[in-house]
């Protein structure tokens, strides 16, 4: 069995996916930290040692992500873009758009019937579109990040916030507080201002067609909603959409091994 290893150093997490024959055999995920060449080797590690094997029987090795640069024991490098392409094309190969919600940035990626790259755009300017935005409200609120979803979708009024930018919409929900409402009306409120962030992002690529979420972003079932709602569709969600990117890799590495062979 020929296994392969796709390693994705986000700005937040970072992820290793095993596959073989096109399988996800065992990942991991674990909060990205600040000497990114530990985390890479940490979390290689840990998904190996979920199926017992070690770092000599992995045939090709493929990093992606914003530290990628700093796994020095993969044999190639791949942009998260292309990678975030080939782990939705796999499970979902009728997608056209993938909306890729990271910690630090989100992207727009339009995919061909190849689950090639034709465009793409993210949010390199503004965190509020992004997963640390979410990450500001819940500690601003005092909640877990993993309540958020389920909490929004109890709203009945949501706030509106009036400022695109995570810094200034920080501050409104401070207000809004002030004035006694709702932590599920903020959470809803947020989310609806993160969609429209998104969805801008989504409209400048062109025609939306078949679209699927990944990223943690994706975790959150209230944004979920609230962007389809925005979008006017139903939104494709992996099973755990916190991997694809490293799910691409895997796959781009099992090509490269192939080659190699």
């Amino acid at each position: 069995m020929v296994y392969t290893l796709g390693i994705d150093i986000g700005s937040a997490y970072s992820k290793a996916v095993l596959c073989a024959e096109g399988e996800v055999k065992a990942y991991a995920v674990t909060p990205s930290g600040g000497n990114y060449r530990e985390t890479a080797e940490r979390i290689r590690e840990e998904a190996l040692s979920k199926i017992g094997i070690p770092p000599a029987d992995v045939s090709f090795t493929v990093a992606t992500g914003y530290g990628a640069a700093a796994v020095d024991f993969s044999d190639q490098t791949v942009t998260d873009i292309s990678c975030q392409a080939k782990g939705i094309h796999c499970p979902f190969p009728n997608a056209q758009t993938a909306i890729d919600i990271g910690g630090q940035f989100s992207k727009v990626i339009k995919i061909d019937e190849d689950g090639r790259v034709t465009n793409f755009i993210l949010n390199e300017k503004c965190a509020a579109g992004s997963g640390k935005f979410l990450h500001v409200i819940a500690r601003l609120l005092h909640i877990e990040i993993g309540d958020i979803g389920l909490l929004s979708l109890k709203s009945q009024k949501p706030v509106e916030f009036n400022t695109g930018c995570a810094v200034f919409a920080e501050a409104e929900a401070v207000s809004r507080i002030a004035e006694g409402a709702l932590i599920e009306d903020i959470l809803a409120g947020v989310h609806k201002a993160m969609a429209s962030k998104i969805v801008n992002l989504v409209e400048r690529t062109g025609p939306v067609g078949i679209c699927a979420v990944t990223g943690g972003g994706a975790k959150d079932i209230g944004l979920v909603k609230a962007i389809e709602a925005e979008l006017g569709v139903n939104l494709l969600v992996p099973e755990e959409p916190q991997i694809t990117a490293a799910y691409g890799a895997a796959l781009l590495a099992a090509e490269k091994a192939l080659t190699k062979t």
